[in-house]
């Protein structure tokens, strides 16, 4: 019985012997690695070994752009619109009109006749000048003015109720005795007759003349007759 038992196992120690001598090493097969795998063989004593090694993924070098929009958006200033204003500009001085009282004589010189006139201003020298144009024109055809649209006034002055007139008169504007007597009394009663004036001081060419016209003495100042 022992003998049969022994006779066994050696037989099947043989058998796997003989079955270990026959067979020959494979190598293993290669695996289809994903993306990024590499296969490392190694030969240890005859056989082949194959490795997976996993390769690091590459780094992506490309910046993620940013596509944001700021949030703040453009402040948009927003203009009121604009007034229109029905009230005319104020003018630094402002026409007056005033009615005054300018003396002519008549056609034959006889006498002088007064007559009304209407003047308009924005100073007082102004108001002295207009009065001074009434004198050199009429409206009315029976009224002959005494002095000469030819005769030119070339400056006003006035100062504590004293005014002054400087004027350019050529010849043909020159008169007789009497029209020159006239002449003078008109331009006495035209201009005193504003309250602020208390004296007349008439100059030809800047200068104090004896006389207007060579037949009337002329006094410098004139002044208001009480």
């Amino acid at each position: 019985m022992n003998k049969k038992i022994w006779i066994a196992a050696l037989l099947v120690t043989v058998m796997a012997v003989a079955a270990g001598c026959g067979s020959k090493p494979t190598a293993a097969p290669n695996q289809t690695q994903g993306a990024g795998t590499e296969n490392n063989v190694t030969e240890v004593e005859g056989e082949t070994i194959t490795e997976p090694v996993t390769a690091e993924p590459e780094e992506n070098t490309t910046p993620t752009e940013s596509t944001e929009e700021g949030s703040s958006e453009e402040a948009t200033t927003t203009t009121p619109p604009s007034e229109t204003s029905t009230e005319k500009p104020a003018t630094s001085e402002s026409n007056e009109k005033k009615t005054i009282t300018v003396f002519y004589t008549d056609e034959e010189e006889l006498e002088l006749h007064k007559a009304s006139a209407e003047i308009s201003y924005a100073s007082d020298d102004a108001k002295y000048k207009a009065a001074f144009e009434s004198l050199q024109q009429s409206k009315d055809a029976k009224l002959v003015p005494l002095w000469s649209k030819e005769i030119e006034l070339k400056s006003v002055q006035f100062k504590d109720g004293a005014l002054k007139l400087d004027i350019h008169m050529p010849d043909t504007a020159r008169l007789g005795a009497g029209g020159e007597s006239y002449a003078l009394d008109a331009l006495k009663q035209t201009f005193f007759q504003f309250d602020e004036v208390k004296s007349l001081d008439l100059l030809v060419d800047g200068q104090q003349t004896e006389s207007l016209m060579g037949h009337v003495d002329l006094e410098h100042p004139m002044t208001r007759s009480e």
